[in-house]
């Protein structure tokens, strides 16, 4: 039952973080991409957590979204200066 709470967890921080960071033309969009970007930010998040704080990282629904969307905003802009650096080249 975890892993179907982190894909949803996922998929709304996901749609979170792509309301913040809308995305531009010729950057790769849909569900998929959505979804895997808020599990990332809350696997990058849980484990940044895990590492600096000594936390579990279970804190109750919503810091947890809030946590996974942040992270997922953190990708989201590595992934933007690689993906612009990578098709300026």
């Amino acid at each position: 039952m975890d892993i179907v709470w982190m894909v949803i967890i996922g998929l709304l921080a996901g749609v979170l973080a792509k309301a913040i960071m809308p995305g531009e033309r010729g950057e790769p969009k849909g569900c998929l991409m959505t979804t895997l970007l808020g599990i990332g930010g809350s696997l990058l998040v849980g484990l940044l957590m895990k590492v600096f704080f000594a936390s579990d990282g279970r804190g109750g629904f919503l810091p947890t979204l809030t946590g996974a969307t942040i992270g997922a905003i953190l990708l989201i802009a590595i992934f933007r200066k690689f993906w612009t650096s990578e098709r300026k080249a």
